[in-house]
């Protein structure tokens, strides 16, 4: 009888045994996998990245003031020129008249950037014949979209990249906003004054023109990854190539906080952000842990895995 007890007792220890790693087992295949990330403080940097083109800041189209045939180029292209010497000699063609060469004075001190025409062509008082630059104060320029036109003001900082020279950043500063929209385009233009150009950067360059729209320092942040939008089941808002909001306004986001093995959700104000990082205003304090793989489907007080980091 003694014995029967005995056996039966460790018989149903064994079985509570068994139904409690079940119970594990099953809570932990009921729990999302999730990577996590610790929302901590950095310096934020908020860019928009236009196509942007160099140009001279004075540059100018001469054009000869009588018709007739370009009789010399006085001036090749890269020679320096001051303003009223003669770049081009047009020879007027009036039938039965002799006339001096026509001079086409350059309008400004310079170089020569482009001569357009060979000797003997025809020359119409429309017909362009030289370009004239002056490269020591060059200028970016670029269409700013429509939704960003708000946020782009004179003297903020920008960078210029060009192909040529693909691990340099050239300082740059906006120097002018167009006051108006493109109804065609939806794009507003700006030019950016390029401060340490040197001799590198040329009129005509394309590039990339990065516009400083916003500065956080120090500030509480999380990845962009963390980011998740509608109020039921979390979607994620996209990867570290998700741009700036636009309008310079705080948003409400979603957040997931890792604690105590389950997922909680919360509202989060948003400032600036970057390609990888956006500020959190309110409702997130450092030091949390927050979601930033698994989100999708992820709802307040699920159970949650944490998986190792990458």
């Amino acid at each position: 009888m003694i014995r029967a007890r005995i056996l039966f007792s460790i018989i149903l220890v064994f079985l509570a045994a068994s139904c409690r790693r079940e119970a594990a087992e099953q809570s932990r295949l009921d729990a999302f996998p999730v990577r996590i990330s610790e929302a901590g403080r950095r310096d934020i940097e908020e860019t928009i990245v236009l196509v942007g083109s160099i140009k001279a800041k004075d540059e100018a189209a001469l054009f000869s003031r009588a018709p007739g045939k370009l009789l010399k180029n006085l001036l090749k292209e890269g020679d320096p020129v001051k303003k009223g010497q003669a770049v081009v000699q047009v020879e007027r063609d009036e039938v039965g008249v002799r006339f001096e060469p026509a001079p086409v004075p350059s309008t400004l001190d310079g170089v020569v950037a482009r001569t357009y025409l060979d000797e003997g062509e025809n020359v119409t008082l429309q017909t362009p014949v030289a370009l004239v630059v002056n490269p020591t104060e060059l200028l970016a320029r670029a269409e700013v979209p429509e939704r960003f036109a708000g946020r782009v003001r004179l003297g903020l900082d920008a960078r210029i990249s060009v192909d040529a020279y693909p691990n340099r950043r050239f300082r740059a500063a906006v120097a002018r906003v167009s006051p108006v929209v493109d109804p065609a385009t939806r794009t507003t233009l700006i030019e950016a004054r390029i401060s340490d150009a040197g001799n590198l950067l040329r009129p005509g360059m394309f590039g990339e023109l990065t516009v400083v729209i916003g500065r956080s320092a120090n500030a509480l942040a999380v990845p962009i990854d963390a980011l998740a939008e509608g109020s039921g089941a979390a979607v994620p808002v996209g990867s570290g190539n998700t741009p700036p909001s636009g309008d310079g306004a705080s948003r409400i986001a979603t957040v997931f906080v890792a604690l105590e093995g389950k997922a909680r959700k919360r509202e989060v104000e948003l400032g600036a952000r970057d390609e990888r990082f956006a500020e959190v205003k309110r409702g997130l304090s450092p030091g949390e842990k927050v979601v930033t793989f698994g989100l999708f489907g992820l709802k307040d007080g699920n159970a949650v895995e944490i998986l190792p980091p990458e």
